[in-house]
């Protein structure tokens, strides 16, 4: 190989102080508190906070945690409801240093134990309402040196007791409200880890890096088209892929934050039309939810209201219903791996003039890159070659660029697997169409998306084998109207052992979270190959006709 011969645009032009920044989120809300110091930028029940006073509190917090012992690259992990706190953590967390960790409210006791210890979280940062969950996963994690801070919400007025030795508010005022956020080094730091699903065991710990928050909280204003001091409602939970780094885009856009602790059609309206909310983001169950909702809780919004939709691929009946409604919705597809939303349905203008069901077809793809992200594609997972743009050859759903993540936490093996042949493999079956857009034809994961969140099969397949009477037990996907997939347990009994469904789902209650619990239980011999190995694309098309318990 021959040397590359130096040109004039390799001397005296390296990078130094002045021409080079490392990339981070963590600008974007000092900017806004510098030239926005009094707009409005967070909102929850009876509380307001300006730009300047989150950015304030936020350096409390870095400040308050760096007393506490928190450095560089130490974990912060947080199980917080949609509040002002868990904004905040977004920015403070990361300013000392430190790497956030959102962890999902939806899991149970055991799953969270696994997380802290994971993740070997320094700080854990959780809100009153799951106290008895917490309480139970501190326990099982049997981590005495790590510092508990209680929020107490004062929206919350349910059960539940502080578990730590700190406050939040009391631990705020320790802090110096002019501490200066640590800005990174190297903007391939990490500044978050999201944990995955867990579909072939123990969940995955994602990590996110300062570059890559930057650029698709960059990037969902682009590609979205959010005007500046858009009005962005929290329907989206803020632990799922630190929401779609919408905290950090809120900030860039200097917009209003409306936080919302739960997901109800009522409350949304309510707030859509108090706050006037322009956008909000939601797996096609929140969208569906609004849809199906009564015609009046929707009166006296007269303005627009744009929606993101993501997760499972939307049913065409709730784009359908979402334009019927005045809502107009835009389709956006990612993963944990992906920071969230990684390419779009860019919508074309002549689009409006086709028939609704042919727009509803061609708004419900996957579409095309976001504008931060270099390329997605449809592979032969096997060649690595393209499919044709034929909308009938198959292949697997591909990513290359800066909204990747660095990689799995303390798994070289799965890293180098996910990242084979220099892309991101999504486990996403895809065709590519006519126009280059992408749409999903199948999974090759078996993950059951509901509401938004990613059920491994496998675990709840798991807890199946635990009871006497199972002999062999598989889980697929059910539709469902209101969560868009439901687990569905095909169960095939020991001889002469008897069980009713009822009792099935109870005792899988006892070993599962709540949404993991299969919704629909079916008895009778599993279809199987010659190996033995069960036929799981059977049980998925016996799960689509099958409407109830039998």
């Amino acid at each position: 190989m021959t040397e590359r011969k130096q040109t004039p645009y390799d001397v005296g032009l390296e990078k130094n102080a002045a021409n080079y920044v490392p990339l981070t989120p963590l600008t974007f809300i000092e900017r806004s508190a510098y030239i926005y110091p009094d707009r409005v930028a967070v909102i929850h029940g009876k509380r307001r906070y300006t730009w300047l006073e989150s950015y304030t509190r936020s350096r409390r917090l870095a400040s308050a945690l760096k007393q506490l012992g928190v450095g560089k690259n130490d974990t912060v992990a947080v199980i917080l409801n949609n509040t002002p706190e868990m904004f905040e953590c977004h920015f403070g967390v990361p300013a000392c240093g430190a790497v956030l960790n959102t962890v999902n409210t939806r899991l149970d006791a055991e799953g969270v134990a696994f997380i802290l210890n994971h993740g070997e979280a320094k700080v854990l940062i959780t809100d009153r309402e799951y106290s008895r969950m917490v309480g139970k996963a501190i326990e099982l994690a049997n981590r005495p040196d790590m510092i508990v801070i209680d929020v107490d919400d004062p929206e919350y007025t349910g059960p539940g007791e502080r578990v730590g030795k700190l406050d939040y508010e009391a631990l705020l005022e320790t802090g110096n409200p002019e501490f200066e956020y640590e800005q990174p080094g190297d903007e391939w730091d990490a500044i978050s880890l999201n944990y995955t699903s867990g579909t072939t065991g123990n969940p995955k710990g994602v990590v996110y890096h300062h570059r890559g928050a930057y650029l698709n909280a960059m990037s969902n204003i682009v590609s979205w088209g959010m005007p500046p001091h858009s009005v962005y409602l929290w329907t989206l939970p803020m632990f799922h892929c630190n929401g779609w780094c919408f905290a950090w885009t809120m900030a860039a856009n200097a917009g209003v934050n409306v936080c919302l602790r739960r997901v109800d059609p009522r409350l949304i309206f309510d707030a859509m039309r108090e706050h006037g909310v322009t956008h909000y983001c939601g797996a096609p169950i929140v969208h569906s939810m609004l849809a199906n909702a009564p015609e009046e809780w929707r009166k006296g919004i007269n303005h627009k209201v744009s929606g993101l939709v993501a997760a499972a691929p939307p049913p065409a009946a709730v784009i359908e219903g979402m334009a019927k409604i005045g809502i107009d919705i835009t389709h956006v597809y990612g993963l944990t791996e992906t920071y969230g939303p990684a390419s779009v349905c860019a919508k074309h203008d002549e689009w409006r003039d086709l028939p609704l069901a042919e727009q509803v077809a061609k708004n419900g793809r996957q579409g095309v890159r976001y504008h931060a992200q270099e390329g997605i594609t449809v592979l032969d997972p096997t060649t690595m070659e393209p499919v044709p743009w034929d909308n009938e050859t198959m292949g697997e759903i591909m990513f290359r660029g800066n909204l990747v993540m660095k990689g799995y936490l303390k798994n070289e093996k799965a890293t180098e697997e996910s990242f084979r042949g220099g892309w991101y493999h999504t486990g996403d079956l895809a065709v590519m169409q006519p126009d280059g857009y992408v749409k999903i034809k199948d999974r090759s994961k078996d993950v059951i998306i509901s509401g938004g969140e990613n059920i491994s099969s496998i675990e709840v397949e798991d807890a199946l084998y635990k009871h006497p009477a199972v002999m062999a037990a598989a889980v697929v996907a059910a539709p469902d109207e209101k969560w868009g997939e439901v687990p569905c347990a095909f169960v095939e009994l020991k001889d002469g052992a008897t069980v009713t469904a009822e009792e099935i789902i109870a005792h899988c209650r006892e070993h599962l979270a709540g949404f993991k619990t299969p919704k629909k239980v079916i008895f009778g011999a599993l279809p199987k190959t010659s190996t033995g190995k069960i036929q799981k694309f059977v049980l998925r098309e016996q799960a689509k006709s099958s409407s109830a318990i039998e």
